[in-house]
């Protein structure tokens, strides 16, 4: 018995030199000290083939052998575990002297720009913000905008209708006509938003960003909208720019002004950005239709108001000198990366 139990210790000290993980170790060290399946538990079975004199010396030599393994496999863990944290630690190892990793800083999309800096400016001219619903129905986007059914005016919009009275709005402006309903004048809003229409083109998309402006009280005038366009204008693209305002028609101002700036690349003399004309269209405008007030139940005789609305990428394609609207959807890093605050 005793040559069988110096033979499990040599066998154990063998295996255990082979092992370089304390996960390995810990399944050699149940292999022979678990309680019920461990060898070393199992020689005491042997207990009952020998004499009784000689049993209690049997289980002392099985007790050192037992209490030998406990301190062997203990010591054998900790140098294992020691041996792996120094891996780590190597592996982990951060030589601090040198230099960072550069990453790339992320920026605000053009459109994101060009909608903060529309409001910044707006609203230190004491706007608030409003935002309308994205599907609206046929009477807040038209009707109630002084489009009625068959009027000519729809076919400019190209609409996407969900059903015969819903539809993705082509205008922001219909989120107007709900501030007009439900808010006594003065009213002075900006209403930003997606708008929808069927047109695709380097200067047309079918979504795009619109920003509309109204200012509804007594005695307002052309001359009060000029006045803040000038405003926006010296704002948005700098000192010495002008604004010019074009006779035109839309259904829901009248009279009705198309909103050309001074061009602000050279100064007004002609180049290729202005076409050689020295203005660049910007915006549409107008005087609030008196049947567009009388539809929200007010009294057109008492108030006056004007209105403005403007695409948002095209202010960007403009002040960033963008060739194509595409490319304000394309999410092109090499496109994105080259703006900033």
């Amino acid at each position: 018995m005793e040559e069988q139990i110096k033979a499990m210790r040599a066998e154990i000290e063998a295996a255990a030199a082979a092992i370089t993980d304390s996960k390995e170790m810990y399944q050699l060290r149940k292999q022979y000290l678990d309680n019920k399946t461990g060898q070393i538990s199992a020689l005491m079975k042997n207990m009952r083939d020998l004499a009784p004199e000689e049993r209690p010396a049997f289980g002392k030599i099985v007790n050192e052998l037992k209490t030998w393994a406990l301190d062997f496999f203990t010591a054998q863990d900790a140098r294992l575990k020691s041996a792996e944290l120094a891996k780590k630690n190597a592996a982990e190892q951060i030589d601090v002297t040198m230099p960072a990793s550069a990453h790339a800083c992320g920026a605000l999309h053009p459109n994101t720009l060009i909608a903060n800096e529309l409001i910044e400016i707006f609203a230190g001219m004491g706007f608030t913000i409003f935002e309308g619903p994205e599907i609206e129905n046929d009477y807040y986007n038209f009707t109630a905008l002084n489009t009625p059914k068959d009027h000519p005016a729809r076919d400019m919009q190209d609409t996407f209708y969900v059903s015969p009275e819903l539809l993705l709005r082509t205008q922001t402006s219909a989120g107007q006509i709900r501030v007009m309903e439900n808010t006594k004048p003065p009213i002075k809003i900006l209403s930003p938003g997606k708008v929808f229409r069927s047109d695709d083109d380097a200067t047309h998309s079918p979504m795009f960003s619109q920003m509309e402006g109204l200012v509804v009280d007594k005695g307002i005038t052309l001359c009060d909208l000029q006045g803040m366009l000038d405003e926006f204008a010296r704002n948005v693209f700098g000192e010495g720019v002008r604004t010019r305002l074009r006779p035109s028609y839309f259904p829901f101002t009248e009279p009705s002004v198309e909103v050309d700036v001074s061009c602000f690349e050279c100064g007004g003399k002609g180049c290729r950005l202005c076409k050689d004309t020295g203005w660049i269209e910007v915006l549409g405008a107008g005087m609030v239709n008196r049947k567009v007030l009388e539809n929200c139940g007010i009294d057109p005789d008492v108030y006056t108001g004007f209105a403005f609305g403007m695409g948002i990428e095209r202010i960007a394609m403009l002040k960033y000198g963008i060739p194509n609207i595409k490319m304000l959807f394309e999410s092109d890093v090499r496109v994105l990366s080259q703006f900033h605050e």
